[in-house]
């Protein structure tokens, strides 16, 4: 069932799943709560998961941008605020890792453990940037028919393996995003928020025991990101996965997912 929170006047989407220890799930750029793939659903089973829109898509509001992300972090407080949830495990994707991050940074009272996955320190040097392949494929589909841009981005978030090896993968997720891919403009907003967001310094500072997991084949997030993640948070641990891309979570759920109960349990 879909309830709302409020977050500075903006009306945030939200559901959840399951009974247990509460774990909030943070989507990256263009997806909504429904675009995790099977993970949230499996692990529903032990968490009591909470799923959410992020301000600009879904069955949130879109205001104007551009968004911070700041401003994002402070509307998943005010989810686990409306879910009546003091403090939960974060799991955090690719911009989704920088809001939870700033999360386990601004807010780390609410955060127990912290799941980040193809994410990074942030978009500036000394992070690593973003692939050749995956900017060019970012720049292209602001300028192209909404059916093809979407195609193109499904194919380059899942990487060659993907492609080659799970055709019905690339159809399912883009019918996924056909379906409830957000305008143009509001893409344009989030974007914005990761493109300027820079934790290199702080993360240092994160409390939270985490678990950093990426793919080395990830052409949208560069995979030494991760290394400085796991190098940069204390004692946090790096699970990499081979030859998958940057949609991991669609692609290896069923081998994820012992990997974060079991971080989460311990």
């Amino acid at each position: 069932m879909t309830t709302f929170a409020s977050s500075d006047g903006i009306r945030l989407a939200y559901e959840e799943l399951g009974d247990g220890e509460p774990l909030l799930f943070v989507q990256g750029l263009g997806y909504d709560r429904q675009g995790f793939g099977p993970l949230p659903q499996i692990l529903a089973d032990d968490f009591r998961v909470i799923l959410f829109d992020n301000r600009g898509v879904g069955d949130s509001d879109a205001p104007e941008g551009p968004y911070s992300v700041t401003q994002l972090a402070n509307d998943a407080a005010a989810v686990l605020d409306a879910a009546g949830v003091d403090s939960a495990h974060v799991l955090g994707v690719s911009l989704g890792g920088f809001i939870a991050q700033e999360l386990a940074l601004a807010h780390r009272e609410r955060v127990r453990k912290l799941v980040l996955v193809s994410t990074a320190p942030g978009s500036v040097p000394p992070s690593i940037p973003m692939p050749q392949r995956g900017v060019e494929a970012f720049t292209r589909y602001q300028s192209m028919e909404r059916e093809a841009g979407l195609r193109l981005m499904v194919e380059n978030s899942l990487g060659d393996h993907g492609v080659r090896e799970r055709p019905e993968l690339v159809e399912e997720i883009y019918r996924y995003r056909l379906a409830r891919a957000p305008t143009l403009a509001a893409w344009q907003a989030q974007a914005y928020a990761g493109a300027t967001f820079d934790a290199y310094e702080r993360v240092p500072e994160i409390t939270a025991p985490t678990l950093v997991i990426h793919a080395d084949a990830d052409v949208v997030v560069d995979f030494r990101n991760a290394e400085l993640l796991a190098e940069r948070i204390p004692s946090a641990r790096l699970e990499a996965v081979p030859g998958r891309g940057h949609l991991v979570m669609w692609q290896e759920a069923e081998m994820l997912e012992p990997i974060v109960r079991e971080f989460l349990r311990s």
